[in-house]
């Protein structure tokens, strides 16, 4: 699973949205800190990385682990790879994780983000919404 974690992290770097796709499973999840329910499904989760590719500033990854953990979707345990980060939005500097869980053949199949400090979340939260709002996605 680390080759579908590092692809990953090439394409988010490189602003890849097509590099993205084949890696998302077509019921992708992804659970994010500004929303209780999660994004479901490929072109759901692409669009939001459209806007959040948009929003970051800065992103940089900075370190990479892999093990196992239960999925939300399902309960079962999958394999998983975190991707510590950090970036900017509107000038507030963002620490975070992604959570990558994957399938029995290597791809995407739920993914979750978590962010700090709690004012960051805020600020996130506002410019994936205006950003969401701009593309019709919410």
């Amino acid at each position: 699973m680390t080759e579908t974690a590092e692809r990953f992290r090439a394409a988010v770097e490189k602003r890849d949205l097509t590099a993205l796709e084949d890696l998302f499973t077509e019921e992708v999840r992804l659970y994010s800190p500004v929303k209780f329910r999660p994004f479901e499904g490929r072109l759901m989760v692409l669009g939001l990385f459209g806007v959040l590719l948009r929003v970051f500033e800065d992103l940089r990854y900075v370190g990479h682990f892999d093990g196992a953990t239960e999925s939300g979707a399902d309960g079962t345990e999958a394999p998983a790879s975190v991707l510590p980060f950090r970036a900017t939005v509107d000038g507030r500097e963002i620490h975070g994780i992604d959570m990558l869980h994957f399938d029995d053949s290597g791809r995407i199949k739920e993914f979750t983000v978590m962010v700090r400090p709690q004012s960051a979340v805020h600020t996130l939260g506002q410019a994936v919404l205006t950003g969401l709002q701009a593309d019709g996605l919410a």
